[in-house]
């Protein structure tokens, strides 16, 4: 199967094909090129995309703990190593596939031309010895007809009786010259024909084949490059898979790595409290001005006739409106962290101390280290000089006290916090146990109150039927009062709107808390404002509109 023998006389359609080729070539390069640019901004977009959503850690208290956080940044790690891959994709597909197939279609094109060039060439020497051989077939034939008119004129003269004998000579010898003239052209017709039919047996079975020949191999070649592309097309991919498929296993392993239980954990440690629920109220006597009977068997407790709680005989005219808490600024942060309640606080606590220790540990090892050095250099002086190393050694020695006071400060916080909440989870037990405590020193919960100067006590009567009669003057009714709560731990309140409290100080609830974490109160003196509702236990009244009902 040969091009120079089947197809010797098919030399346009030859040169259209393989300029067919060449152009397919191209359009196939076209394609990778654009396969390319799909990879690499599909690359870009899932990098952009896992920047988007990749948290923003400016503390190490919004680094993410929940498993499902965890686990959905391992997938983003992931599909970031996965775009990894797809530009490694497109990087082998234009090194390997479409840079080669530029440099090949040059190659290619200049092959080409060469082998054109050269079959025109044979072809234009195969036509000039074809006109050279017709030049002569044509004067040879020319001349033979210029001779057969020679002849017959001389048959002519010499037939003719009146002719002189000069013009018979005369006719004679130009049949003479014509005939050998075309002796000669004759001569070189044969030759012209001979050496013509010798290049187109040599044009048609020697060169024609040969610049085939080579027009074949080279169309061969294009098509075994092209399979080639096409593999190593498929090869660029299928290197990365068991990467890609390290990504998605790793993605899968992420996704079995959440753990709801330890979410919930979470959640607990990171807003538990560490105070106790709310005991149960004792029962308050208010019927002791009718009569008054003891007995072992019956639970009661003493009430001044000032105990007695109307919200308009304790509330004054509000001192204006209150702020809403929606985008209210948050307090400074206290440096021992008693802003915050108990269990937070002690974590926090405790996490400031590791830190500090780890910090310790570090100025250890550099002063061990500096003293080693300095030892070295007492040893060997032309290694360097043991007093340049003092004011360091110095200067870590001085980290290292300021360290230790910071520990020792932060453990005695700790204790102080940790002794707190079990002081207060022993109070709560005791009063769960027993309700029938001293009547001057009970707080509305039925818990312990340390100082006796919060003690809570009605104003006296007359002074309420006082402000009833002011309060019909009033322009604006105060909100009535829709329970009571007591303050589990002080409060500053130095934003406008709020409320400051003690610990241990019971106030009147005016408004519940709409989910912003605030609860408005008031004192018995009229000031109100907004207190947080995790500082106070908060008990609300059944039924009555102004006064409170103790359950």
């Amino acid at each position: 199967m040969s091009w120079g023998a089947e197809l010797w006389d098919q030399f346009d359609n030859l040169d259209k094909h393989t300029q067919w080729g060449i152009d397919f070539l191209e359009r196939y390069a076209k394609f990778v090129k654009e396969r390319i640019e799909i990879e690499q901004n599909y690359a870009k977009q899932l990098r952009n995309l896992v920047k988007k959503y990749c948290p923003k850690r400016s503390s190490k208290d919004e680094e993410p703990r929940f498993t499902s956080c965890l686990a959905f940044f391992n997938i983003l790690n992931e599909l970031n190593d996965y775009a990894g891959q797809r530009e490694v994709v497109a990087e082998e597909m234009g090194h390997r596939v479409y840079g080669e197939l530029m440099r090949y279609s040059h190659d290619l094109k200049t092959e080409r031309k060469m082998h054109l060039q050269e079959g025109r060439k044979a072809q234009q020497y195969l036509d000039m010895c074809w006109k050279q051989m017709d030049n002569s077939k044509k004067k040879f034939e020319r001349e033979c007809r210029e001779a057969e008119k020679a002849q017959q004129s001389y048959e002519r003269l010499d037939n003719d009786t009146n002719a002189t004998k000069a013009d018979v000579e005369k006719a004679k010898q130009q049949l003479n010259l014509r005939t050998h003239m075309a002796d000669e052209n004759k001569n070189e017709y044969a030759a012209q024909l001979q050496n013509f039919n010798g290049e187109q047996h040599k044009h048609y079975y020697i060169v024609i084949p040969q610049i085939y020949k080579h027009l074949q191999e080279m169309d061969e070649r294009r098509t075994i490059k092209l399979s080639e592309c096409y593999k190593g097309f498929a090869d660029s991919e299928r290197k990365v898979i068991p990467i890609i498929s390290k990504c998605l296993e790793g993605m899968i392993l992420a996704a079995k790595s959440v753990d709801e239980r330890r979410d919930s954990q979470i959640v607990i440690d990171s807003f538990k409290s560490g105070f106790e629920p709310p005991g149960d109220f004792p029962f308050e006597d208010y019927s002791q001005h009718i009569y008054r009977t003891v007995s072992d068997g019956t639970i009661s407790t003493p009430k001044q006739e000032g105990m007695k709680i109307d919200s308009k005989t304790t509330v004054g005219k509000a001192k204006g409106k209150l702020w809403l808490f929606g985008k209210k600024p948050k307090g400074p942060a206290l440096e021992d962290f008693s802003h915050l309640p108990p269990e937070q606080r002690r974590k926090k606590l405790q996490q400031r101390i590791d830190e500090l220790n780890r910090e310790l540990q570090k100025e250890t090892d550099q002063k061990d280290a500096l003293i080693k050095m300095k030892d070295v250099y007492e040893k060997n002086p032309q290694m360097g000089d043991p007093g340049s190393l003092q004011p360091k050694l110095a200067e870590t020695m001085s980290n290292m006290d300021r360290l230790r006071m910071e520990i020792h400060k932060n453990e005695a916080w700790l204790s102080e916090v940790e002794g707190k909440v079990a002081a207060r989870g022993d109070r709560r037990h005791s009063s769960d146990i027993n309700h029938l405590v001293t009547q001057g020193r009970e707080s509305p919960e039925g818990s312990y109150t340390d100082d006796a100067n919060q003690e809570v006590r009605g104003p006296p009567q007359q002074h309420a039927h006082h402000n009833e009669f002011d309060d019909e003057f009033e322009d604006d009714d105060p909100l009535p009062a829709i329970g009571h709560c007591k303050a589990i731990y002080p409060f500053d309140g130095h934003n406008e709107g709020t409320l400051a409290m003690k610990e241990g100080e019971i106030l009147y609830v005016i408004e519940e808390d709409k989910g912003d974490g605030w609860t408005r109160a008031r004192r018995q003196n009229g000031e109100e404002g907004y207190v947080p509702t995790s500082y106070i236990d908060v008990t609300l009244e059944k039924n009555s509109k102004g006064a409170v009902t103790y359950i």
